[in-house]
């Protein structure tokens, strides 16, 4: 049996990706890719994974585009003079299970013909969705949901992260019959010590 891949996505930019992706890579002993980053170079969410979690180098993989401006990856990417190629993006070689983190949600622009929904069959990867509540936060992650299933991809489940809201939740999970992972808890110390505890919730999935 190959070993589980799962794309980390969320409903949108800011949703907790990188602190979903840190706790199952901990939960897991997994290995972590993050194919494209965007801005922040001097501190990427490869090398925040990787301090919140205390795991050896071995355990990470480098990105394949480091893009220097904190924007849509196909607009940050033409500043840069750069052209994101899909066929470069190739899941790197291990023998572990594996956590690729994705840039934003399912509709972030590649380039001029490609989304972010449309490499994770190219990764034969099962999708974890991450949600957080706002308004408007059922419609997209109903919409999130919706587009996987269109597309034939395989979820895995839906991660909520924060504080418990049953009205929001309850109502994503009946009109999809997403399968409820779990949830992150609410905090303000994001810290070792947090993501070491909320692994302690994900180490079945």
């Amino acid at each position: 049996m190959p070993l589980a891949r799962y794309f980390v996505t969320g409903i949108g930019t800011d949703v907790g990706k990188t602190v979903v992706s840190a706790i199952l890579v901990k939960a897991l002993k997994a290995n972590y890719w993050k194919p494209i980053q965007a801005g922040d170079l001097e501190n990427t969410d490869r090398m925040k994974v990787q301090a919140l979690t205390s795991m050896s180098a071995d355990y990470f993989h480098p990105e394949r585009y480091l893009l220097p401006y904190p924007m849509s990856l196909h607009a940050s990417a033409e500043r840069a003079g750069i052209e994101i190629e899909i066929d470069k993006l190739i899941v790197p070689q291990h023998a572990n299970k594996l956590i690729i983190e994705g840039a934003g949600g399912l509709m972030v622009p590649l380039n001029r013909k490609n989304l972010i929904i449309d490499l994770i069959p190219q990764f034969n990867a099962e999708v974890i969705l991450v949600s957080r509540h706002y308004l408007g936060s059922i419609n997209h992650t109903l919409l999130s949901l919706e587009a996987l299933e269109n597309r034939g991809i395989k979820l895995k489940g839906i991660i909520f992260n924060g504080d418990e809201n049953q009205d929001t939740e309850s109502i994503i999970l009946e009109k999809s019959g997403a399968r409820f992972l779990g949830r992150v808890s609410e905090t303000n110390k994001l810290n070792r010590e947090f993501i070491e505890k909320e692994s302690l919730k994900f180490s079945g999935i």
